[in-house]
């Protein structure tokens, strides 16, 4: 958050406009509150943040900086660390974000590579099945995020890939899934 005299697209100081360019150049998103619309923000807010000028750069509820600071963040290459940009302190633990992903989709694959373009034997497998089986699915490659690919194994308790959920429960592996397609049974199991 930025308080600032005028709004980013036009800024009404120097030091105003010189942090807008600094943030869009770091491309790094934010908002701002014109000081000069409320006297008493524009007031209270030196003695809160015991910052005697402006603009004035908040993360996450904790005062930054002015111009100044935030340029020195810039040369030093720390300003997306400082503001903790990618960095959510309040971040979703791994299995929040793992229950999050397997419940992405009505029935949501685990599997290396795309659908299209499968890196591995048995994910090819499965995709085919689904597909065999007119199953729409929403796919997820886990060689693009080792954190997920190694939290599911234990999120799941299934050691290996791929893996199909179908309403956020574990269906299993291509093994389960091709023994369900044989037996006619894994639309009626998936839900579909």
């Amino acid at each position: 958050m930025v308080f600032m005299k005028g709004h980013p697209a036009e800024p009404r100081c120097g030091f105003s406009a010189k942090m807008v360019k600094f943030l869009q150049q770091e491309q790094i998103p934010f908002n701002s509150f014109d000081i000069l619309t409320d006297e008493e923000v524009r007031q209270g807010l030196k003695t809160y943040s015991n910052w005697p000028t402006y603009p004035q750069i908040y993360a996450r509820g904790k005062l930054i900086g002015g111009v100044d600071i935030v340029e020195e963040l810039i040369q030093d290459g720390e300003l997306k660390s400082a503001l903790a940009v990618g960095n959510d302190s309040q971040a979703e633990s791994l299995d929040e974000r793992l229950a999050k992903l397997v419940n992405q989709a009505p029935v949501m694959l685990f599997m290396k590579g795309h659908p299209s373009e499968p890196r591995c034997g048995f994910s090819a497998k499965m995709v085919k099945l689904l597909q065999s089986n007119n199953i729409q699915f929403d796919s997820f490659d886990i060689l693009t995020d080792e954190e997920v690919r190694q939290g599911l194994k234990t999120y799941s308790n299934w050691p290996t890939y791929p893996q199909l959920y179908a309403r956020g429960k574990l269906i299993g592996g291509v093994d389960i899934v091709d023994e369900m397609a044989q037996e006619g049974n894994l639309r009626e199991e998936l839900g579909c």
